[in-house]
């Protein structure tokens, strides 16, 4: 078995998942990216304000994964 120089690494759970979503106002989509780890009070949250290129509704940082509606 190779080494696997990763192998172990906690990187990839503080990594970003980007996500598609529906803008709350318009109905259009919103592309937000949400922590995938990184301590508890970050997990499934977003890491940035997004803007909706539609309607211009702001999405704002640390908004739960759970308010959205997938696109």
């Amino acid at each position: 078995m190779a080494n696997n120089p990763i192998r172990g690494c906690q990187e990839g759970k503080a990594t970003a998942k980007l996500l598609e979503i529906e803008c709350p106002k318009c109905k259009g989509p919103i592309e937000v990216f949400v922590h995938l780890g990184g301590g508890i009070d970050k997990t499934g949250r977003t890491i940035a304000d997004e803007i909706c290129p539609s309607c211009g509704h702001v999405i704002k940082e640390g908004t739960p994964k759970d308010r959205f509606t997938l696109y």
